[in-house]
């Protein structure tokens, strides 16, 4: 497969749409806007009917940013625990690519490691101060088979040298183990599956994003899905996909129906205009976090919990879902 470049000599994206594996080069040298602009992440989530663990590192240009939660659905409670990095501006060294480069962070009393291996990926991570001392540390080996993934270059409207290039991968079986406060807990790849949102782009200032996912077991089969809107202009494609044993399955439009008040407090709805999409989500625990520093702020729920519903491949099987679990999430940051 021949990959082209995601930018043109003016730094703006080549080619707008979407894809099922990487086939744009993403160059950070080949940006022509201001390095404040530039927002570069990895977030990995291993999700099981019973906890959630969450990973990332991220340069946001003014702000690096280290970050570990673990989340318990039996006990409702998500626990954040963070390092920051002030003014980076690329030397957090993310890679360009999503299957190629190495992240090794240290920051604040956190450890962080993704790397790559033969079908896989390895995550390590350590923070001894976890949840007031208790700590939390752990490995876990991602298995990533031959599968299609969401991938998505976004404009934003009136901003042209504005973009976001993103990738999702769902499903990866998961294989390993953390330890909270000296209790080990194991992952197995037929009851833990992982997902990476890769991100790198130029955003504008005042953003608010709405995202869901989820990775589990549908009759046997490896089966999870991507939805989202609020990344710019996505009137070219959307990235909403579904994932069954590997293969992709493009959505058109989800819309996203708030509960109003508290958003773990009462059911989300989501509806699609193909209706190949008709999920209601029951939330559990809301992973909320907010920092404000000057005239920067990020707002961020990340709400797990479970989805039901119907889902409708490309040949239209209906897939009846009962209580996968997932997350969905609303974020605004002025950046």
């Amino acid at each position: 497969m021949s990959i082209g470049t995601l930018l043109d000599g003016q730094g703006r994206l080549a080619e707008c749409g979407w894809g099922v594996a990487e086939v744009r080069r993403y160059d950070r040298a080949a940006i022509r806007a201001s390095g404040w602009r530039i927002k570069e992440w990895d977030y990995y989530c291993i999700l099981t009917d019973d906890h959630a663990l969450a990973l990332t590192v991220a340069d946001n240009g003014y702000l690096g940013f280290l970050g570990m939660s673990w989340i318990d659905f039996k006990r409702a409670r998500a626990i954040n625990h963070g390092a920051i990095r002030p003014f980076p501006f690329g030397r957090m060294q993310m890679p360009a690519s999503a299957d190629a480069g190495e992240i090794v962070q240290s920051r604040g009393g956190i450890d962080l490691a993704f790397r790559h291996e033969p079908n896989g990926r390895r995550l390590t991570f350590a923070a001894p101060g976890f949840d007031g001392g208790r700590g939390l540390s752990g490995e876990i080996v991602l298995a990533q088979p031959a599968d299609d993934r969401m991938v998505i270059a976004t404009p934003f409207n009136d901003a042209p040298h504005a973009f976001y290039y993103n990738q999702k991968i769902n499903c990866m079986p998961a294989t390993g183990y953390a330890v909270l406060g000296g209790e080990r807990i194991d992952f197995s790849p037929d009851s833990a599956f992982g997902g990476l949102d890769w991100g790198r782009g130029v955003w504008t200032w005042d953003n608010t994003w709405y995202w869901g996912s989820a990775s589990g077991l549908h009759q046997g089969q490896r089966f999870g899905f991507n939805i989202g809107h609020g990344f710019g202009d996505t009137s070219a494609a959307s990235e909403n996909m579904l994932f069954l044993d590997g293969r992709a399955h493009k959505l058109d439009e989800v819309t996203f129906h708030l509960p109003e008040g508290p958003l773990d407090r009462a059911d989300w709805r989501f509806t699609s205009n193909d209706g190949r999409f008709e999920m209601t989500f029951t939330p559990i625990v809301d992973r909320a976090d907010r920092v404000k520093i000057g005239p920067f702020l990020t707002d961020q729920h990340q709400v797990f919990g479970r989805y039901s519903g119907r889902a409708v491949l490309d040949d239209g099987t209906v897939l009846q879902i009962d209580g996968l679990t997932g997350f969905a999430e609303q974020v605004h940051n002025k950046w």
